[in-house]
């Protein structure tokens, strides 16, 4: 593999980065404290790429490798701290966009599909349920064949963008005895008789991205608008999964590196006994550990981006690079708190955000305990 970048990706990630930094990094801090979603951001970001990226160019789409993908997003956390507004957006794109552009028919393709990559529209994915989380095959859901159609019945939680959302990608199941054959999914609109969007739960972390439950009562769909062919659900699901532990991660490296160049501004500029603390060991061993945390998880996210876009089987490097960077940003979150001290609680600092965006990424996109066993698998355990 070669390590070094070409100028294309170069060029691609620091115009990534000079958007986030300009447009989007300003009112940050304002967005997160108010909890705010701001849509009108949301759709400069996707008129600017982020809604399109690795979709291919025949589909509208900007035609990007994975690598270069996790580049884009990669830019967008080192420079905008507001975590949730990128949430929002990978959540779109990798959760809902790609899976429609692979799976739905030409027809529904050419209907939707424009509106949602040049941010217009706004999908969710309604898949995760009170019993069913990371066992997407333990859900309740289900979707009857009816004349013309199905009927979905069930109950959606944790839904990304639910509030805001115009279309959802409804998961459920039209064969329960058939496992991983026996889930389909289907384009719902947020206006369909008998769905029910719930009401937004404030939260600490990824506070401007919002989110709330889906119900889904006799809802009618017919079956042009079933994603895909009956029983691909699970195939669906999987390869969204893929993507959004692949590249949605790729945030949390962008913003572990924006944080480490605060740490060590802070360490040279900081005195404590007449001197930098940059030069006491605990300090400067507690920086130079962020900074191994930092590439390594860039290089197992890179590798695991190369291995895809070459055709191979990612699934266990993908996994890893999950893992591991999920895990890195709590523990750098936690090495920056611990540099800064007292002023790290101070909310206009923004020095708390990373840790708190980061301890939930433990457990979506499945959780560390989930890729520890896909790990286990993939080794023969």
């Amino acid at each position: 593999m070669n390590f070094e970048l070409t100028k294309q990706q170069i060029e691609l990630y620091d115009t990534a980065f000079r958007f986030a930094s300009d447009v989007l990094e300003p009112g940050a801090g304002e967005r997160i404290a108010a909890h705010s979603f701001d849509r009108g951001l949301w759709e400069e970001a996707a008129k600017f790429g982020y809604a399109s990226l690795s979709i291919p160019e025949e589909d509208g789409g900007s035609g990007l490798s994975t690598l270069e993908t996790m580049l884009m997003v990669e830019a967008l956390g080192k420079g905008c701290s507001d975590l949730g507004l990128a949430f929002s957006l990978s959540a779109h794109l990798f959760a809902c966009v790609v899976p429609f552009c692979s799976f739905a028919s030409q027809t529904l393709k050419q209907t939707y599909l424009p509106g949602l990559i040049d941010g217009t529209n706004m999908m969710a994915n309604a898949a995760t349920e009170p019993e069913a989380g990371s066992d997407i095959y333990g859900m309740k859901s289900t979707a009857e064949r009816v004349p013309d159609g199905y009927r979905l019945n069930g109950k959606k939680c944790f839904i990304t963008n639910a509030p805001i959302a115009d279309y959802f990608l409804v998961y459920a199941k039209t064969n329960p005895g058939m496992g991983f054959l026996g889930i389909s999914a289907f384009l719902v609109p947020k206006d369909a008789d008998g769905l029910t969007i719930g009401s937004h739960h404030e939260k600490d972390c990824l506070s401007t991205c919002l989110w709330s439950e889906v119900y889904l009562q006799d809802v009618f769909v017919s079956e042009s608008h079933r994603i895909g062919a009956e029983g691909a659900g699970g195939a669906m699901f999987y390869d969204s999964m893929i993507w959004e532990k692949g590249c949605l991660f790729a945030y949390y490296v962008g913003a572990m590196d924006r944080m480490l160049e605060k740490v060590i501004l802070h360490a040279r500029e900081r005195q404590q006994f007449g001197r930098a603390i940059a030069q006491n060991q605990s300090v400067s061993n507690r920086i130079v550990d962020m900074k191994i945390r930092l590439d390594t998880s860039r290089l197992l996210l890179y590798r695991a981006g190369w291995l895809y876009d070459q055709g191979k089987d990612s699934e266990l490097e993908i996994a890893m690079s999950k893992l591991v960077i999920s895990e890195s940003a709590v523990q750098s979150g936690l090495d920056a708190i611990q540099t800064f001290g007292g002023s790290a609680i101070e909310k206009e600092m923004g020095v708390m955000q990373l840790l708190l965006d980061a301890v939930p990424s433990r457990i979506f996109s499945g959780s560390n305990d989930i890729q520890r066993g896909i790990i286990a698998r993939k080794l023969g355990l």
